[in-house]
């Protein structure tokens, strides 16, 4: 009776841990860049160049050696006077592409670089001011990282540029659980949303199209057939577990009552 009833339970914990192995997540799954050789190089094949979007925040600010000279051409709100130093007023691209200006008037930027857009209004600036020199600055460059990373959510990038990778390790890398191979760039562009895949395990990602994000993009990294399986794992094991007690039991309560 004893042996019966040991065979029982090694037939649940078997059935047990074969759903528990079923769902572990490969090797193949979790590594990046797998098909990469030692002091192998790579060159990259991008040109990437960040362009204005229609709702981008820049900011613009206009200086010569004549600081009274360029004062019409700067937006600032409140005073220089009482020791109060006054803000700079940032533009925003309307749903023309364009910016108003001070003086010059209207300036159509979107789908230009930052280099582009300077030259663009130095051009424009020379028949006021002599050798003009123009900083800018994007002021809303964000990026959405979302699914299975282990702090998903919306970061503001510092800087001009930022890799897919970069952004991921803004979001403390995937979790264990997320699709390396399948992470999902969905990019808008003045209203046109472009989706993309890239493959992360492979060495080729880095000249993906958008290996470089562009401000709001967005990265969705779903979830492994190990994080599928294991969604609903809790709930089956424990119903295995369940039958399996009652198996055993009424088992032993028909093995004993047999004797």
């Amino acid at each position: 009776m004893l042996e019966k009833i040991k065979s029982l339970r090694l037939s649940s914990i078997v059935i047990i841990m074969c759903i528990i192995t079923f769902s572990c997540t490969s090797k193949k799954e979790i590594v990046y860049f797998q098909n990469a050789q030692d002091y192998e190089t790579i060159i990259s094949d991008n040109s990437h160049t960040q362009k204005f979007k229609i709702d981008d925040v820049i900011s613009v600010h206009v200086s010569t050696l004549d600081p009274e000279a360029s004062l019409p051409f700067n937006l600032l709100k409140g005073s220089e006077e009482g020791g109060i130093r006054a803000e700079q007023i940032d533009y925003i691209i309307d749903k023309n592409g364009e910016i108003d200006f001070p003086v010059i008037g209207n300036v159509r930027i979107v789908g230009m670089s930052p280099e582009e857009t300077k030259e663009l209004l130095k051009e424009k600036l020379e028949p006021y001011l002599k050798n003009p020199i123009i900083n800018l600055r994007l002021k809303n460059f964000t990026v959405t990282i979302l699914g299975e990373v282990r702090s998903p959510g919306t970061y503001l990038v510092n800087g001009e540029q930022i890799t897919v990778l970069e952004a991921l390790g803004l979001a403390n890398d995937l979790t264990i659980k997320g699709m390396r191979d399948n992470v999902l760039v969905i990019r808008d562009f003045n209203g046109t949303k472009v989706y993309t895949r890239i493959d992360l395990t492979k060495k080729e990602s880095l000249n993906s199209p958008v290996y470089y994000l562009t401000q709001n993009d967005v990265v969705y990294v779903e979830p492994n057939k190990s994080a599928v399986s294991s969604s609903s794992l809790d709930t089956r094991a424990s119903i295995w577990v369940s039958i399996a007690s009652v198996v055993i039991t009424s088992s032993v309560f028909i093995i004993t009552s047999s004797n």
